[in-house]
Formats: C-alpha cells, sequence, structure tokens
C-alpha cells in the first residue's frame, strides 16, 4: 500500500462489508485522510436487493471509525452505461458479465469524477488486486490470494484511474481481512460476502429476467437433431449448463447427464449432449473490443504467448493472441477449454500481471473428435 499517505484525502468506497471496512482501518492506520463514499446503483426496492442494509452498516461503520460518509447515486449512469448492455447481450443469446463494466463505468468512472469533486487526492476500493510501476507506467498485478484475486474483474480499468487508485487489501488473504476486523472490534467481520450479479441479488434469475426480455420458448435439441425436449428461453441457457434442463430420462440415450453444447439463435434451438461431450471442447476463440492497460502489447501482429481467463477463477490457460484486424483478436490456446461462452471477457497475463482482456465473441475452431486423449481444462 502506498506509503505516502500522510494527510492525504482518500475516497474510499464502502459498501458497508468487511473488505472495505477493513480497507478504512488501514488507510487510516496508514494516516490518511479518510472519507467514505457509499453507492447506490440499483433503486428497486422488491425484497431481494440489500442496499438499504448495506447503506447502515456503512453508518455504523464510519460512527465506529470517524470518517466521514458522503452517498451518491448512480443509478441512473448504471441503467444506462450496465444494465442496458446486459440485457442487449441477452437479447442476443450471449452470456454478459455487467461487473467489468461496472467496475470502468461505475467505480472507476463516474465514481472517480465524484471522488475529485469530493477533493480526494486518491480513490480506494476494497478489490483484492495490486498495482505497481513499471518503466513509469501503472500495471495491475493480481491480488496475493489467489482465491480472491479480482484482477479479472479489474482488466478493463485505465492506467490513468489506476495510478490513482489504491488497493489495500491486495497483499493480504482474505481470512487475514476477516481477522483484522475482529480484532479491530468491527462488526462486519463475519459478513456474509455478496455473491451473484449485484440488482439480481438472491431472487430467482428467470424471474428477474423475464420481466425485461419476453421467454420464447423452442425446441431443446441433440447434436444429432433428436427433439427431446422445451427449452423456456435461449437466454436462460449458457455453454456447458447441466442443471435446468428439464430433460428426464430417455431409454434409448443412457444415463449420462445433458449439458448445453450450442444455442441456434436462428431457428430458437438448445443444442444438448451428453457426458464429455467434445462439442464443449473450444481450442481457439475471437474476442472483440479488446482494452489494454496501457498501450496494447509488442508482438500481437505475429502472435503474443501469454496466459489467459475465460471465466473468473479458472486456473491461468497458456496461449497464443494474434491480432485479427483492428476490433478483434484470435486467441489460441495450448490445451482445448470447456464451454467458452460468448460474451463472456476473456483475460490476458503474463505472471502476475493482467495486461488487458477483451469480450469472447465466438468459437474460432473445436478439436477434432478423432484427436486422441487430451487433458480438459478446467
Amino acid at each position: 500500500m502506498n506509503t505516502g499517505l500522510l494527510n492525504q484525502r482518500v475516497i474510499l468506497g464502502l459498501s458497508g462489508g468487511v473488505d472495505s471496512a477493513v480497507a478504512a482501518l488501514l488507510l487510516k492506520d496508514a494516516g490518511a485522510d479518510v472519507h467514505a463514499l457509499h453507492m447506490t446503483n440499483w433503486e428497486d426496492d422488491d425484497g431481494y436487493c440489500t442496499a438499504a442494509q448495506d447503506l447502515q452498516d456503512a453508518r455504523r461503520l464510519c460512527q465506529q471509525l470517524d470518517i466521514p460518509l458522503h452517498h451518491a447515486n448512480f443509478a441512473r449512469q448504471y441503467r444506462d452505461r450496465v444494465f442496458n448492455y446486459f440485457l442487449d447481450e441477452y437479447r442476443r443469446g450471449r452470456t454478459p458479465n455487467p461487473d467489468v463494466l461496472c467496475n470502468r463505468e461505475i467505480k472507476f468512472g463516474v465514481f472517480r469524477e465524484y471522488a475529485k469533486r469530493l477533493g480526494g487526492d486518491w480513490l480506494a476500493t476494497g478489490h483484492y488486486a495490486r498495482t505497481s510501476a513499471l518503466e513509469g507506467k501503472t500495471i495491475l498485478l493480481k491480488g496475493t490470494d489467489p482465491e480472491k484475486d479480482q484482477s479479472y474483474f479489474l482488466h478493463s480499468v485505465s492506467a490513468d484511474a489506476l495510478a490513482e487508485t489504491i488497493f489495500p487489501l491486495g497483499g493480504l488473504h482474505k481470512s487475514e481481512v476477516r481477522q483484522i476486523a475482529r480484532d479491530r472490534g468491527l462488526d462486519v467481520y463475519a459478513k456474509k460476502d455478496s455473491t451473484g450479479i449485484c440488482f439480481i441479488g438472491e431472487r430467482p434469475f428467470r424471474e428477474f429476467l423475464s420481466t425485461y426480455l419476453p421467454a420464447n420458448p423452442g425446441p431443446i435439441l441433440t447434436a444429432d437433431g433428436a427433439h427431446i425436449g422445451q427449452h423456456g428461453g435461449l437466454m436462460y441457457y449458457t455453454l456447458g449448463q447441466r442443471q435446468g434442463l428439464g430433460i428426464g430420462g430417455l431409454n434409448d440415450r443412457g444415463e449420462a447427464p445433458w449439458y448445453v453444447v450450442d444455442k441456434h439463435l436462428e431457428d430458437n434451438a438448445l443444442i444438448v449432449d451428453q457426458g464429455d461431450s467434445e462439442l464443449l471442447m473450444s481450442s481457439s476463440l475471437v474476442a472483440t473490443n479488446a482494452t489494454w492497460i496501457g498501450a496494447a502489447p509488442s508482438g500481437l501482429d505475429r502472435g503474443m504467448s501469454c496466459s489467459a481467463k475465460i471465466r473468473y477463477r479458472q486456473y491461468d490457460q497458456g496461449c497464443t493472441v494474434s491480432q485479427k484486424n483492428d476490433d478483434a483478436l484470435v486467441v489460441s490456446f495450448d490445451v482445448p477449454q470447456r464451454a467458452v461462452a460468448p460474451g463472456q471477457f476473456v483475460v490476458f497475463y503474463s505472471g502476475e500481471r493482467c495486461l488487458g482482456g477483451g469480450v469472447i465473441d465466438h468459437i474460432l475452431s473445436r478439436p477434432a473428435a478423432d484427436s486422441g486423449p487430451r487433458v480438459v481444462a478446467i
């Protein structure tokens, strides 16, 4: 953490959870003039959202820590910049990750602008990530705790924003954070971590999505074209999904579980296959809307060797990234990947350093079915 914070004003994003609470403690210990800023990004009060409770927790924390609390409503910006994108992707039959856009557009966008109006010298959050300097440029590094590293969700934040940001928890493990909170008497030391998409909360996903997008039922087909069921709408399924397909026992198909292997938007068909299907494996993909932390890496024209993740908490996968055209990258993996989902993000790494990433647009190729034994990358 930055050691030159004495009397520097730091605007901390305070959610009301244990992570941002301990971040506030550490910043105060470093001598910073800490101001907390609590955001409202979603306003629908339907019993599932915990925003009201989180705000109350934030108020109690600020009283306990003796720091000012500011509150800002970014619900309009969130709907315009994040939620509308989320709905558009589902209309296209894809599986978006709104948390990446929330970081870029809200937490390190309008939140950052608001923090400057509050006189902030620095912005701080409770993310498990680190920054460093390389040749005078700010770079993003993984958090020390491999189970909590959140660099995946920060890959599209600009280098300029990262240069003004402090991540007090980047060098800590989650267990250490909870222990600090407990030792210092913070009531939230055992508060449950938030999970899933913030605006959906604990409500059933289908229930939420159906209030914004009309369901369009259609056939469930096997890979060889047999009609074996009915789906409730392609938007409710993602590649690799096993649960919720509603396919009962089929006498002539054996007992191996069924998985979603494709979605055909043109005829509104959900394609499924059984067991360890080769149709779920992909050796390369095309990504669009690439963003880099700083300048784009050199060597993309001839193929850059690095590692990548196609989902959060996946182990790093070796790959080669090549520039296809001005708006697309080809990512070829050393080991075929399972259930690559268009709409999700592929994020690139060089060791501990997060380079950037892009939106998975489509699968470019699958390994041949007769390619022999292989290691499945999960």
